[in-house]
């Protein structure tokens, strides 16, 4: 009798973890996407990996998938505070390592601020991203939370002292790094696109050749299979622990002073530390007021 129970209790214990593991490996199958939501990549551990410094560029793994980036190492001996740049869309037909980012991290080496700019997957020397356009958006904020990671690995790095600096696209990538890794990473965002995924991409299809019809399909495709708000900036404010200075052009005509203003708002609301500058003249680039968006930048990054 005692046999027979614990052979029926074997069966009843196999039939549990048959039953609840295929379930969940069905799920991350059916719904590959899944990984990259902001719920299930802050319970993602980042392990530091390979990171290595050639001349004025810089490699690591990401996942499997080399990155390259510019370096920008001050003078001295460190161990230097680093400033992760991260820049805003360019066309990869145009693109060069450290464009949109250069001239503002030379100005921070000469203060004393090692800078990192990755070039993401698809650009510079780096690896080519999945054949797929949202997984390729969804591994931007992967890519410099591994980076962060693996900067233990990097020599003269101090890797208690990690700023952000981003712009245009990039604060959209800046912002879900703070929020996923709940981290104290003091951030500056430069014209931020701070809308809620997917209308952050959508904005801009009028520039597109078939003016985001292909897109919208496959965001259409998108919304069947999953809650875009667990992919979007606008819903985990209070994840956020860093402070946050925003900077923003009135002439700015990708990014409305409005997107800027409603980001303080909310941060504010949130109970998050934020200051925003507005500059009367500037535009995207805050061309008139860029020798002032600089020095406030620095200062922010030395106060905190």
């Amino acid at each position: 009798m005692r046999l027979i129970c614990k052979l029926a209790a074997l069966v009843v214990l196999g039939s549990a973890i048959f039953y609840f593991w295929p379930k969940e490996k069905k799920t991350f199958e059916s719904k590959p996407l899944l990984k990259y939501s902001f719920p299930t990549l802050r319970e993602t551990v980042f392990l530091p990996d390979g990171i290595w410094v050639d001349k004025d560029k810089f490699y690591f793994w990401v996942w499997g998938k080399k990155v390259s980036g510019k370096i920008n190492i001050p003078q001295g001996q460190g161990p230097f505070p680093v400033v992760i740049m991260i820049r805003g869309y360019v066309d990869r037909e145009i693109y060069r390592p450290g464009i949109g980012t250069q001239r503002a991290a030379e100005v921070f080496a000469q203060n004393g601020y090692m800078t990192l700019a990755p070039d993401f997957l698809g650009y510079g020397e780096s690896d080519m991203p999945p054949n797929n356009s949202l997984e390729e958006r969804f591994l931007t904020p992967v890519t410099i939370l591994q980076l962060i990671a693996s900067l233990k690995n990097l020599h003269q790095i101090n890797p208690d002292k990690i700023y952000l600096w981003a712009h245009s696209n990039g604060g959209q990538i800046a912002l879900s790094v703070l929020e996923i890794s709940g981290r104290n990473f003091p951030a500056v965002l430069w014209a931020p696109v701070s809308k809620p995924f997917p209308y952050s991409i959508l904005y801009y299809t009028d520039e597109y050749e078939d003016y985001g019809k292909a897109l919208r399909k496959v965001l259409a495709a998108f919304d069947v299979q999953y809650d875009a708000d667990e992919f979007s900036v606008h819903k985990f404010y209070n994840w956020i622990q860093a402070p946050i200075q925003i900077h923003q052009g009135m002439a700015d005509e990708l990014v409305p002073l409005k997107w800027s203003q409603e980001l303080e708002q909310n941060l504010k609301k949130a109970g998050k530390e934020v200051k925003l500058y507005v500059y009367e003249n500037a535009d995207h680039n805050l061309q008139t007021g860029w020798n002032l968006a600089v020095e406030r930048s620095l200062n922010w990054f030395s106060r905190h």
